[in-house]
């Protein structure tokens, strides 16, 4: 008996439908990872945005944020960490960027009822946080452990940023630790970006780095014996200007002028300090 040739249609027009379907289908997993160049149009939009005030758009001219999170290789469905964040002004650029896709966790800095500093720091954040809902509503705000422990389960997050803050860990003998529960957290894989105040090389480190400057190839060693692995560096955050012999160390600079009115045209124009930008990866076993 011959095939129905009704049959023979139904199935081919069934196998071009399928075809459609699996190439839609295809499509959308390609573009469900954003790519270097749909993140760099969103933080676009982003800078240009009102949540930030005008005395933080001034430094972008010095921080980058759109290159330096570019270089760090973020993207909007990432789970990114960023430690000790407050008072907010990377909060401000990253937590908009991953609302949709991602997730944003804001590791601050551990409560001590102690410390009227870090109880007002921590106060203002969470002010920060709460008159923005319409873009902080899915921060997740969990306690940076600086003596050790886990931040978040271990593994769970594709990248952990911090922005000057090493010399505050050391200054605690703490910045060991602090890295290694960075690496915990993140998936194997993840990337671990890192910028700090960058020290004269000529100049033996301090390791309480008063200065508030930290070597790059101390920093470097201090990671890497974690278990991180460097992968690249950028001179995005570079400033020759910076000549890091100040009186009182790099918050002579701006945007702390802590000389006051003494010299401050002469800080002013050498701008905020010189930085080193690195990018380490966590192996993959």
């Amino acid at each position: 008996m011959s095939a129905d040739p009704r049959s023979t249609l139904t199935a081919s027009a069934s196998g071009r439908i399928l075809a459609v379907l699996a190439c839609a289908l295809l499509a959308a997993a390609c573009t469900a990872s954003s790519s270097r160049q749909s993140t760099a149009d969103a933080l676009t939009v982003i800078l240009a945005g009102d949540q930030r005030p005008a005395e933080e758009r001034a430094r972008d001219v010095y921080r980058h944020p759109k290159d330096t999170l570019l270089f760090f290789g973020i993207r909007p469905e990432m789970k990114v960490l960023e430690v000790w964040p407050e008072p907010g002004w990377y909060t401000a650029v990253i937590a908009p960027l991953l609302r949709d896709k991602g997730k944003y966790y804001a590791g601050v800095i551990a409560e001590d009822p102690s410390s009227k500093y870090i109880t007002h720091r921590l106060e203002e954040y969470h002010a920060r946080l709460a008159e923005r809902a319409d873009l902080y509503d899915r921060v997740a705000v969990v306690t940076f452990p600086l003596a050790g422990g886990d931040v978040l389960p271990p593994g769970s997050v594709d990248m952990v940023v911090t922005f000057r803050n090493i010399h505050n860990w050391m200054a605690r003998d703490q910045a060991a630790q602090a890295f290694a529960t960075m690496y915990r957290a993140l998936k194997p894989g993840g990337v671990l970006g890192v910028v700090e105040h960058r020290g004269n090389p000529a100049v033996p480190q301090d390791p309480k780095a008063k200065s508030g400057y930290v070597n790059e190839d101390y920093a470097i060693h201090l990671i890497e014996q974690q278990g991180f692995r460097l992968v690249a560096k950028s001179e995005v955050n570079d400033n020759p200007r910076d000549t890091k012999d100040y009186e009182q160390g790099v918050w002579t600079l701006p945007p702390t002028y802590r000389l006051g009115a003494k010299d401050h045209d002469k800080y002013a124009a050498i701008g905020e300090s010189d930085r080193f930008t690195l990018r380490f990866v966590k192996p993959k076993p």
